[in-house]
């Protein structure tokens, strides 16, 4: 605008041949710079309103409104316990459900965040279809049965393959260690090894909870962990 201002100074102090010629040149320009003033003046008016609160997320998502959304997708083996986990978090009542064929996907709320979880059938022929829910996802929580020892080769196979996805690149990972308070259940140090975690995990955030989806306990401990993967310290502390 200053530099309109100025050259309009400029030609009028020359002769009319020469003002004449400047002034379709002037003319374009002062109706750019006020069409640009018209759309500071539109932007002014979005500005939010002060109630409405808004979160930046470490994954540097803006989100508006009470509750911060989280998409979740759980896999794990079949009978591991994933969609009792899930109804137990859900509905806090422990359902013996049968095999998965497809998935579930249930919303939860909790403190003021609000999970979009996805549950996959884990069985065997099931399995190459968990691609097709890794788009967006922000965390994976991976259900290991903690008394099925003569399947955990075979969980651990599937967790190597779920962290080499490129599209499971910056989620982070929540491994539920499901009837942890059974006999015979392998402790969190046991599972750890025997997962290959911290090879597998390196420059990801992660955690094993132990838990039980028959009681819910270990589960909201769980959701607390994935909260802070999502948000700062100090707005977690804020959802009381």
């Amino acid at each position: 605008m200053v530099t309109v201002v100025v050259d309009g100074e400029r030609a009028i102090q020359q002769d009319d041949g020469r003002l004449i010629m400047a002034s379709q040149d002037l003319s374009a320009r002062l109706a750019h710079v006020t069409s640009q003033e018209q759309q500071l003046a539109n932007l002014a008016s979005l500005v939010p309103d002060p109630a409405i609160p808004i979160t930046f997320t470490k994954d540097n998502r803006i989100h508006i409104g009470a509750r911060i959304e989280m998409r979740v997708v759980t896999l794990g083996l079949d009978g591991a316990g994933k969609t009792s986990i899930l109804f137990k978090l859900k509905q806090d009542e422990f359902v013996s459900t049968i095999p998965t064929i497809g998935f579930n996907v249930e919303t939860i709320e909790y403190k003021n965040f609000k999970f979009t979880v996805w549950d996959v059938g884990g069985q065997p022929k099931l399995r190459p279809l968990w691609r097709h829910y890794y788009f967006n996802t922000q965390a994976v929580i991976f259900v290991v049965d903690a008394t099925d020892v003569d399947r955990l080769i075979e969980a651990q196979s599937e967790l190597t393959k779920l962290m080499t996805e490129r599209e499971l690149k910056d989620a982070s990972l929540l491994i539920f260690a499901n009837k942890e308070n059974c006999d015979g259940a392998l402790g969190v140090a046991a599972l750890t090894e025997s997962l290959g975690v911290h090879k597998l995990c390196l420059g990801r955030s992660w955690h094993i909870q132990p838990c039980d989806a028959q009681s819910g306990m270990g589960l909201h401990q769980g959701l607390d962990w994935l909260a802070r993967q999502l948000v700062p310290s100090e707005v977690l502390n804020s959802a009381g």
